[in-house]
């Protein structure tokens, strides 16, 4: 082989090795930001370049020579940069101790120039002192990973903590954000006073968000949410990409507001490897990211789990997949009741007007589908993996936080408790119902839930605590007191415990409750709760002691007709169907002129199937139908009857709306369990009432599971009403 010297053959850019200088090729990296002038020690040298290596004896041939040659100028050139480098880390350290803050110890930070379509397997450390680290190690692309998850529906949807119009973020609101200032950048909903003091955007030295142009909490592909943003990256490496991911999605957890339940909260990585694939050298420069939100909840403590695709100039760089970040409590402090229900201190959580609750939604989540003891205390910890008494759970949970009671536990008569419930606008019930407005099902649930909440807190399950107890409610009757639209609307429940009965294998406990919104009740009610054993509840036979009461159209076999519920569903333009999880009912069968009252009988019934939507939200690990559903049934079939025979004909775009003024009572004597065919409803109308721009339609009704009644209503209602007309008076 020939060379020449002036043509040399070796891996990297090409270069003129005569005109390059030890301090060209020593070029620190940009220093650390500082915050104010600095007086600076001399000047570090750079430390003696080693001895190179012993040189060989020359070789006759020329090639060795210069084979020689580069080997010995390229370890010149190691040297020279490795000492740069030792003078930049040591003025920066310098700079920290001037500030009084101590030097960060950090992970060196894997710089990878691999090809294209590289894949690691990484693992993220974070800590507010010591930022991130990042470890890296060789990963095949399109490994096995956790299986995503299903898609969220509006029913499993996460529901944020806190409500802000902005959506977008410029460089000085990330840089807000960086100090810790979030309540100035997403509004009063997020102001703590200092409680999280650590809750900031982390600071990066390798790349970092210059601007959020989107944020959408039910977006990206699992319905989970979605975020947009450009970045800057200063050099080449994964790291960088992983900490633009890592501030994309404490941006989001930050604005959907995970931290607001927990009080000296901080970040922290989870320690489950997330993937990066390097599709191109992550080079120095500006892009754009889109994170998609795979996963989040509050159990057991708020976090969320996202995926980010990297681009420049349209073209992808980088994926980042499975990156996990979590909020935790300060190690050692409490984060729920002490024994006796006692709140050791502020968790944290404020409600709309800033006032302190003293639960939150991560305990109102806890008593739904986590520990019960972090929800009500160390009492409840045998619970756990337990058929238990539990709040609802997801869309079906209507009760956010507690914010005062007034009793002790142990004392089971004559406490009052206070709790709130958030109604955002696009909450899965106002899109899917026939209403105008809430329907009746989340004000009966939000209002028992409120109640059922004080009787276990104050511990009617714990005058015998080695049993397993499931709550039903018996029995009650509630008024809607005045028409409001409760969208984006705070409802302040206040719920009494009237008195409680204790009995062998079961609890009863009375209430009576009031719902509020700015100030003003518009719903009151009373209802009777018991608590059961497994033992209790086998034994329940229905409403007429165990005797079999067929329905009305059974007995008479009267002249009948059908209406297609799901027909009309499915059309457009009319008066809006319920959809979605509000669609109970498919057809019904009609008797005009029939039924008790002579008015008109409607039949109908629902087969049952153990995956419906409802068993996995109420509750857990004790699946059964809630009654206001079964209510809310009855009510579909009075709402399509009334369409049916003509009662909106004649009114200026009617729409429904729960009818104020009257009182619905009812009777639970059994449950829809999960292994029921069927579920069997009738209506006997009993009254058709007009005012001007309304009607009204007035009913009894009864709902069989098979071979036994278990509902009994009384004045059940629907209205159809004319916008903007009168009140019924």
């Amino acid at each position: 082989m020939t060379a020449q010297l002036d043509a040399l053959d070796f891996t990297g850019e090409p270069f003129d090795a005569l005109a390059w200088t030890v301090e060209e090729l020593a070029e620190p990296a940009p220093p650390l930001p500082v915050l104010a002038p600095i007086p600076l020690p001399e000047p570090v040298r750079p430390s003696p370049r080693p001895s190179p290596r012993p040189r060989a004896e020359p070789a006759p041939a020329r090639e060795d020579a210069v084979s020689q040659l580069l080997q010995d100028f390229r370890q010149d050139l190691i040297a020279a940069h490795t000492s740069a480098m030792e003078v930049q880390t040591g003025l920066q350290r310098h700079r920290l101790a001037a500030l009084g803050r101590p030097a960060p110890v950090r992970p060196a930070a894997p710089v990878v120039t691999a090809a294209a379509e590289s894949a690691y397997r990484v693992t993220v450390g974070y800590s507010l002192d010591t930022g991130l680290s990042v470890a890296a190690e060789p990963w095949r692309a399109g490994a096995a990973r956790p299986p995503a998850p299903e898609p969220a529906s509006t029913m499993s949807a996460f529901k944020a903590l806190a409500r802000t119009p902005v959506v977008s973020l410029d460089e000085s609101a990330l840089a807000e954000l960086a100090h810790g200032a979030i309540a100035p950048v997403f509004g009063p909903a997020y102001d703590q006073e200092g409680v999280n003091p650590a809750i900031r955007l982390a600071a990066c030295d390798h790349g970092a968000l210059t601007a959020v142009s989107d944020l959408a909490r039910h977006g990206g592909p699992w319905n989970r949410g979605q975020l947009h943003a450009a970045y800057r990256v200063h050099d080449e490496g994964l790291t960088a990409a992983v900490e633009v991911t890592w501030q994309a999605a404490q941006v989001f957890a930050i604005q959907v507001g995970l931290h607001l339940c927990l009080a000296g909260a901080r970040f922290e990585a989870v320690p489950d490897a997330c993937e990066v694939e390097l599709v191109q050298t992550m080079a120095a420069g500006v892009g754009e990211l889109t994170l998609d939100v795979v996963e989040i909840d509050l159990i057991p403590r708020p976090w969320l789990r996202v995926n980010a695709e990297l681009r420049r100039d349209g073209a992808v760089v980088a994926r980042v997949r499975d990156l996990t970040l979590r909020i935790v409590e300060e190690p050692g402090a409490p984060i729920g009741p002490e024994r006796g229900g006692v709140i050791p201190r502020f968790f944290g959580r404020r409600n709309v007007f800033g006032q302190r609750a003293l639960l939150g939604e991560f305990h109102m989540t806890h008593s739904a589908r986590g520990g019960l003891d972090i929800a009500l205390g160390p009492e409840f910890a045998r619970t756990a993996g337990r058929r238990a008494t539990r709040m609802p759970n997801h869309g079906l949970q209507l009760c956010d936080r507690v914010m005062a009671v007034d009793g002790e536990r142990g004392n089971l008569t004559g406490a009052t408790g206070h709790t709130e419930y958030d109604s955002p606008a696009d909450s899965w019930y106002y899109a899917e119902s026939a209403n105008a407005s809430m329907p009746n099902v989340v004000y009966m649930e939000t209002s028992l839930q409120s109640a059922l909440l004080l009787g276990y807190f104050l511990g009617a399950t714990l005058t015998a605590p080695e049993e397993d107890y499931c709550l039903r409610n018996l029995d009650g009757s509630a008024t809607v007191l005045r028409e409001v639209d409760l969208r984006d609307k705070t409802i302040q429940q206040t719920s009494r415990l009237l008195n409680t009965t204790v009995l062998v294998g079961a609890v009863l406990q009375s209430f009576s409750y009031e719902l509020s919104v700015d100030g003003e009740p518009f719903y009151a009610g009373e209802s009777l709760f018991g608590f059961f054993n497994e033992t209790a509840l086998a034994n329940q036979n229905g409403l007429d002691n165990g005797g079999y009461v067929p329905p009305w159209l059974d007995s008479e076999r009267p002249e009948t007709r059908t209406v297609d519920i799901a027909a009309r569903r499915s059309s457009a333009g009319g008066l809006k169907a319920s959809q979605g999880h509000m669609a109970v009912l498919d057809a019904m069968t009609v008797v005009d002129g029939g039924g008790k009252f002579g008015a008109g009988y409607l039949h109908a019934v629902r087969p049952i199937r153990a995956d419906d939507w409802y068993f996995s939200y109420h509750f857990h690990l004790d699946p059964v139908m809630p009654g206001s559903l079964g209510v809310e049934a009855v009510l579909q079939t009075m709402q399509e009857w009334a369409v049916d025979t003509g009662l909106a004909d004649g009114l200026r775009d009617p729409e429904f709306v729960v009818p104020a003024n009257l009182a619905l009572s009812w009777r639970y004597r059994g449950q829809i369990l999960a292994e029921d065919r069927e579920m069997t409803l009738e209506v006997h109308i009993k009254s058709v009432e007009r005012r001007p721009g309304r009607v009204r339609v007035v009913g009894e009704a009864s709902v069989w599971k098979p071979g036994m009644r278990i509902y009994e209503l009384t004045d059940v209602a629907v209205e159809l009403r004319e916008p903007g007309s009168a009140p019924w008076g």
